[in-house]
């Protein structure tokens, strides 16, 4: 059985709500828990510790009681920014780890094997990077990142204005894990109200 290291995990709640008139995605409720809580719930287990990223006033997320880190670079929105501010937090905070996994804010159905399964296929291909799949689509923003990496992330978005995830990881050696997308999709993620309805018919699959 292949030891998986001590992963963090890095919650990117970084995106503004405009499809569903602003605001954090992540603080809408499904089944009367906030989509947060629902992947609090999934990654605590699998996580040593969580961490937020998310940029504006922390004290709005005091109540779920994890450590929030806004970007360490100004002005280069997206994904590939929280997940640089992780990879600093972690070399900071944490340096006896080597690797964190990021995971959508806004994705309340994640699957319970995540982290075990990107780090067996890392481990097992010699991967560089590994990131999650399900229906025939990558998932670059639900992967697994290593903090000896940081400083080449930084200069790719900062020196060469890279925006993609995709673009970023291409050159790396990179595993991809696939999940089943039936009974339901576990990286399906609520952007639009009419997500959020059908995340309650979800939640009712998933118990």
């Amino acid at each position: 059985m292949t030891e998986i290291p001590a992963t963090p995990g890095v919650l990117l709640a970084g995106g503004l709500a405009r499809r569903m008139g602003g605001g954090d995605k992540p603080m809408r409720t499904i089944g009367g828990r906030t989509i947060l809580d629902r992947v609090i719930a999934r990654l605590k287990p699998q996580c040593d510790g969580l961490i937020l990223n998310a940029n504006g006033d922390p004290a709005r997320f005091v109540a779920f009681g994890l450590p929030v880190i806004a970007d360490t670079v100004q002005d280069f929105p997206g994904p590939l920014a929280g997940i640089l501010a992780a990879l600093d937090w972690t070399a900071a905070n944490r340096p006896d780890v080597a690797w964190i996994l990021s995971a959508a804010a806004d994705c309340p159905f994640l699957p319970r094997d995540l982290v075990a399964r990107l780090q067996r296929a890392r481990i097992e291909q010699g991967a560089q990077l590994a990131v999650a799949a399900s229906a025939a689509q990558t998932h670059p923003v639900i992967g697994l990142w290593s903090v000896a990496l940081r400083d080449e992330l930084r200069d790719a978005l900062v020196k060469e204005d890279i925006r993609k995830i995709d673009r970023w990881t291409a050159r790396y050696k990179l595993a991809t894990v696939t999940w089943p997308a039936e009974p339901l999709d576990p990286f399906f993620n609520a952007n639009t109200m009419d997500d959020i309805a059908e995340a309650e018919r979800l939640a009712e699959l998933d118990g």
